[in-house]
């Protein structure tokens, strides 16, 4: 038998990344980076005199500055639409944003715990007496279905429309999540004030774009 010419390396097909492949794992390293530094700053002593707090504060405004970002990226999809331009990468790190987001979540749900011995009945106790913590547990339960229909396989499963109107919860998560920071801080309400400005932006733009997006396809099928 004649042995198999070899095949030259040259006349392989180029595989091509698909446009902006780097946004997606730049969005992650990006979203993670002050976990890894809060981290640093734990075991250096640079948090402070009570460093279980400094993190606790810190994890809740990364996980609700995250969950905002996630939201902004249909909107800024839509108006780029509206001036006839096509943006891919909003989408691509709508996801990323949203676990993230929902890690943080998770990480200020636990240092929430350690901070208090995880006594299960003052917990208890917390969520029952104080608002902010029954407000802040409910975005967080909340979060769950969100993550575990986050893989691409849940659209199909679930169908397009099912899975489009559960994750409209997003917004319920980021409205209880501003509340929660709202009642948690005790003086200064300026990030509080500036969550609710730009949750309230993204919620009216996205439903002026959705609209007229409708009104457009209305005329179109008359």
């Amino acid at each position: 038998m004649r042995a198999a010419a070899p095949v030259s390396l040259d006349r392989l097909p180029a595989r091509r990344l698909p446009a902006n492949a780097w946004v997606v794992p730049a969005t992650a390293i990006g979203a993670l980076l002050p976990l890894l530094l809060l981290v640093s700053d734990f075991f250096t002593g640079l948090l402070g005199a009570n460093p279980l707090q400094r993190a606790e504060q810190q994890t809740g405004v990364l996980a609700l500055s995250l969950l905002l970002l996630s939201l902004s990226t249909t909107p800024l999809r839509l108006i780029a639409g509206a001036l006839g331009q096509r943006l891919l990468w909003p989408a691509r790190v709508r996801k990323t944003l949203g676990l993230t987001g929902a890690l943080y979540a998770g990480v200020h749900l636990l240092i929430y715990g350690l901070d208090r011995g995880f006594n299960p009945l003052s917990f208890l106790t917390d969520v029952l007496k104080r608002p902010y913590i029954t407000v802040g547990l409910s975005a967080l339960l909340l979060l769950v279905p969100l993550v575990l229909t986050s893989r691409k396989d849940s659209v199909r499963r679930l169908g397009f429309g099912r899975w489009t109107r559960l994750h409209r919860l997003s917004y319920a998560v980021a409205a209880l999540g501003v509340l929660h920071f709202w009642w948690s801080v005790k003086k200064d309400h300026t990030g509080p004030v500036i969550a609710l400005v730009v949750l309230l932006v993204l919620f009216g733009v996205r439903l002026v774009l959705q609209r007229r997006t409708k009104a457009r396809q209305r005329k179109a099928a008359v």
